[in-house]
């Protein structure tokens, strides 16, 4: 097991503050907040120069987690989910317990439940859910691995996780679908 401890108590200082992080998730380098702060969620908008009328993703440890900020999931939609290899975030109706300016206009909610080994131990010693979003200014090509991350992101951010930095593998962003009703509708392949 490679030992992150020390990044990982970093994050959770900087995420207890209302802070921004830079981390590797299981697809691209993101911009990471806790996804229940409001003021935490406006400054990601403010660094990507991103409109806020665009949700963002958030990133769970474990299908509870998402029970706990979705009103009524069906639940099929996690058998769907074992059976994936991508990376997939599902679009949720009825988001609870989240940031408000995180939401689509219709009240849905961008959820990935996170197999990353990185991303799972943070999540499950913040108990709370974080936004991820690719560390790119709006409209920018997500980079492929950190050594691409532009400068005005790093320096926008609090903490840049170690872990990862050196890896040069071409990530993609997640596969994006909406459950609704047991039917998929890919939004993202």
């Amino acid at each position: 097991m490679t030992d992150f401890s020390d990044d990982i108590e970093k994050c959770l200082t900087v995420l207890r503050s209302g802070g921004l992080i830079l981390y590797p998730t299981d697809t691209v380098w993101g911009i990471g907040c806790d996804a229940t702060n409001e003021q935490a969620v406006e400054k990601i908008y403010q660094l990507k120069q991103r409109p806020g009328t665009k949700a963002m993703i958030i990133l769970v440890a474990e299908e509870r987690d998402v029970l706990q900020h979705v009103a009524a999931p069906d639940l099929q939609v996690f058998d769907y989910l074992e059976a994936t290899t991508k990376p997939t975030t599902v679009i949720y109706e009825g988001a609870i317990g989240l940031a408000g300016n995180l939401l689509a206009e219709d009240g849905s909610i961008a959820i990935r439940i996170c197999k990353d080994e990185f991303c799972r131990h943070l999540i499950k010693r913040f108990r709370k859910p974080l936004v991820s979003t690719s560390a790119n200014i709006s409209g920018d090509v997500p980079p492929a691995s950190f050594a691409g991350i532009n400068e005005k992101i790093k320096n926008g951010v609090e903490y840049i996780v170690l872990h990862k930095q050196n890896e040069e593998n071409t990530a993609q962003p997640s596969s994006v679908i909406k459950w609704e009703n047991g039917k998929v509708s890919i939004i993202r392949p």
